[in-house]
């Protein structure tokens, strides 16, 4: 049996000039299953990804998928593409598994913790207090130049990186440290300041955009210190739900995550194509 995407639409194009097109999964012509395909709005033409790939469930554990996806890859070179993305929900076993098995690679993993009513106590000789205009613009620098580079070492083009870094601080603060329900904070310890935080609030939970312990301050404690900080932020502000992003391959960051009690949700993987 042949196991084919046919197209149920023309290309599309977005706006923001992203394309995309849905198709049909057809084993010997039957419809069997639908594959999403778009590039990316953060990367353009440079990065695809798979929205969606489904399989009726009368058609599953056959190989349909793994074709599927196959198939996908190819219709994403053609597009001229050089890496292909999926994000996969942590309790989706099957598509971890076959994500993994077609050579994909983590490039990061969505976690949440739940947070009770009472903000928890910082270590004592730790203080937080908020940052400074100057700080800011050196944190601005210095964060944007460490973002592009976490993308660089994942597989996008320098240009695209930069350009994604500039993008997404230029669209999140627009009026830098006023902008409203960002806080930007630095942690003190012993008068000495060890550490920054950036923390969105969001309507129903808030978000760790930016948790950074100072070069010379790490591995005593800090990051969690700074993390136990977001928590209390949050309470404070009538949330309860504290999210936050990491990348793979930062096994002190998703130790420390864990240990503090988050929770995976969701991991992001990426395929070179060349």
């Amino acid at each position: 049996m042949t196991t084919t995407l046919r197209p149920t639409e023309p290309l599309q194009r977005a706006a923001d000039g992203t394309r995309s097109r849905y198709y049909q999964v057809c084993v010997n012509s039957r419809p069997v299953g639908a594959v999403h395909l778009g590039t990316s709005p953060a990367f353009g033409d440079a990065v695809a990804v798979i929205h969606d790939l489904r399989v009726d469930e009368a058609d599953r554990r056959r190989g349909r998928a793994t074709v599927a996806a196959l198939a996908a890859e190819e219709v994403a070179r053609g597009w001229g593409c050089g890496q292909l993305t999926v994000t996969v929900p942590a309790d989706a076993g099957a598509a971890l598994r076959l994500v993994e098995s077609l050579g994909y690679l983590p490039r990061n993993r969505g976690m949440e913790k739940r947070l009770g009513d009472t903000p928890p106590a910082l270590p004592a000789g730790s203080r937080p207090r908020p940052m400074t205009r100057a700080e800011f613009d050196a944190w601005w620098a210095h964060e944007s130049e460490q973002y592009a580079r976490t993308w660089i070492e994942r597989g996008i083009p320098e240009d695209v990186a930069y350009a994604r870094s500039r993008h997404d601080h230029e669209t999140l603060l627009p009026r830098g440290p006023e902008t409203e329900d960002m806080l930007f904070s630095v942690l003190e310890h012993e008068g000495e300041r060890v550490g920054t935080l950036w923390l969105a609030l969001r309507p129903e939970s808030a978000y760790v955009y930016d948790v950074e312990a100072d070069a010379a301050h790490r591995g005593r404690g800090h990051g969690r210190s700074l993390l136990l900080l977001a928590e209390t932020q949050t309470i404070t502000a009538g949330r309860r739900l504290l999210g936050l992003n990491v990348f793979a391959g930062n096994t002190p960051a998703e130790r420390l995550y864990e240990s503090l009690g988050y929770e995976t949700t969701r991991y992001t993987f990426y395929k070179p194509l060349l």
